[in-house]
């Protein structure tokens, strides 16, 4: 990719959000499948498609050899998460493990004050927070919450899997002369890992019909893959800190998306977690907001 501006991978770094909002409804649509096969079906697309595009210029293929840690941290980031929030939901109430995991946006707000060239400022916090505060009630507003002991372990999952997805957000930024096209690799061993755990712990269910098929295919097309290349941008040249914020437009759309295709019904919480993430972002992305204003007086 040619040179762009901090801005602009700012903005290509947001797609990933608004892609990842899909998950819901194609979630919904995918029927009975289990979540490490569905994974594996998703990633299967996504990285079929990412190798494609680099055998059409097949020189680029060498841009996948890269140093062992850097494997490591793809993958991890990729496949770690998605397996720690599968065990997350699993294993402890889902509303609790998904608010515990969606510390994440959060987690890279903060994060991001130990990468060189950053400064972490109290807005940037107070914005994070406000999405948080957004998330959890969207994600609260169907039960109570239930801070059980015997769900220790899916709760520690789900904070492990906050720590490997804002761990791997923030190390991309460190690793910025990693190529995106590496992702494709990444893509690639997560299916081959969730394959793996699928064989071992799941039963098989397979999509049925078109409309399931849809589904798996949208997913791997966009929320699990085209993605997690645009958030590479976004993480390593654009910032870091208004991305993070922004982050929980993510269950917000998601939601608004289950709405408008009859999953769910527009109510006060919704409309109040609107309004709390909007704030959220608006806060984070002050300084974006004023560049902008005053580059164009």
């Amino acid at each position: 990719m040619g040179q762009i501006t901090r801005n602009q991978a700012t903005a290509i770094g947001f797609t990933a959000v608004i892609m990842w909002s899909f998950l819901g409804p194609f979630g919904a649509l995918s029927g009975e499948v289990p979540p490490f096969l569905l994974n594996a079906l998703c990633f299967t697309v996504s990285a079929s498609l990412a190798f494609a595009r680099l055998a059409i210029n097949p020189s680029r293929l060498i841009l996948l050899r890269q140093p062992l840690h850097v494997w490591v941290m793809g993958t991890v980031g990729l496949f770690g998460y998605h397996a720690l929030y599968f065990i997350g939901i699993r294993n402890a109430p889902p509303v609790e493990a998904n608010l515990i995991n969606y510390l994440w946006p959060v987690l890279i707000v903060l994060f991001s004050a130990l990468l060189p060239g950053e400064r972490l400022r109290v807005h940037h916090v107070i914005g994070a927070g406000l999405g948080l505060a957004g998330a959890g009630l969207l994600i609260a507003r169907g039960g109570a919450f239930d801070l059980s002991s015997d769900s220790t372990v899916g709760y520690a999952a789900a904070l492990a899997a906050a720590l490997a997805w804002s761990s791997y957000s923030v190390l991309s930024r460190r690793m910025g002369n990693v190529p995106t096209e590496a992702v494709a690799g990444f893509c690639l061993m997560t299916a081959i890992l969730s394959y793996l755990c699928h064989f071992l712990f799941e039963q098989t269910v397979m999509p049925q019909g078109p409309t399931q098929w849809f589904a798996v295919v949208g997913m791997g097309l966009m929320p699990l893959g085209l993605s997690f290349f645009t958030w590479d941008i976004g993480m390593k040249r654009g910032d870091i800190q208004v991305l993070g914020a922004s982050a929980y437009a993510a269950p917000l759309f998601s939601t608004l998306l289950l709405v408008l295709f009859g999953f769910g019904a527009f109510t006060w919480p919704v409309a109040a977690a609107c309004a709390l993430i909007v704030a959220g972002a608006l806060f984070a992305a002050k300084d974006m907001i004023l560049r902008k204003k005053y580059s164009a007086s």
